[in-house]
């Protein structure tokens, strides 16, 4: 059974490897239709077309999946002014809870998603309190511009983004950093699996993934959040026990010391 659990756990990234090619492929004919030879000049918008693609495409797969977790309660405690960092599809959306809200910014630095992301917004009756930035938390003037500066944010939402990002340690930072004295990082990830042969295929599985589906599945996030800043509750930091998974989940709702 052990044996079956394992090649499973493997086969599904495999799965979503592949199907990413496939829309690898077809942006990069967009793009050549569009734009000719002068499209191989910029493989990064090829990239972003294809990322946006793919996980609007699947984005109904993820829901279904994040309702069988604790996804729902992380982000429904998410109040006040708040930092959603990658949307994306806007798979978070309905799962705010709008009386605790005054007012969402969402850090998606993919334009390929504005459209589809905009849409939902307007779905779910946010449009006078969710504002979408094209921007990463990096971007200090764009965030400044809109009062998003050293201490004044309620909370920070990152459900999978880490594991994209370029800096893990310089976004955690930029995170606490951001937060008020007492405001809440709340976050669900995937990491590095403690169990030695599960990392071994982690780290195979690593260079291909990273490639197609846009992130790492072997980062050692839980050390960059807790070195990022002073935490009042870094215990309450839970992490799955799924010794077979290639994708195991850690989270938690920290607060910024004051």
């Amino acid at each position: 059974m052990a044996i079956k659990t394992r090649f499973l756990n493997v086969l599904r990234p495999l799965q979503l490897i592949w199907l990413s090619i496939q829309f690898h492929y077809a942006a990069f004919r967009a793009a050549l239709r569009k734009y000719g030879l002068t499209a191989l000049a910029h493989p990064r918008q090829i990239r972003d077309a294809a990322s946006a693609n793919l996980f609007i495409a699947i984005s109904g797969g993820f829901i279904a999946y994040e309702n069988t977790t604790v996804v729902q309660s992380l982000v429904s405690s998410s109040s006040g002014k708040i930092l959603e960092l990658g949307p994306g599809p806007g798979n978070q959306l309905q799962r705010f809870d709008q009386s605790l809200v005054t007012s969402i910014y969402g850090i998606e630095p993919n334009a390929h998603y504005a459209s589809h992301l905009t849409s939902r917004v307007e779905k779910f009756g946010l449009q006078d309190k969710y504002k979408l930035l094209t921007c990463g938390i990096e971007d200090s003037d764009v965030l400044r511009s809109e009062g998003i500066e050293e201490g004044s944010i309620d909370t920070v939402l990152s459900i999978q983004v880490l594991c994209s990002v370029n800096d893990v340690r310089c976004v955690v930072r930029e995170i606490h950093k951001l937060l008020k004295p007492g405001g809440r990082f709340v976050f669900w990830e995937h990491i590095r699996n403690r169990d030695g042969g599960t990392a071994l295929t982690q780290a195979c599985l690593n260079p291909a993934w990273s490639a197609f589906v846009g992130c790492h599945v072997n980062r050692d996030i839980l050390k960059d959040i807790l070195n990022a800043g002073e935490w009042e509750n870094p215990n309450e930091i839970e992490i799955s026990d799924e010794p077979e998974s290639v994708l195991p989940r850690i989270w938690g709702v920290l607060r910024k010391k004051i």
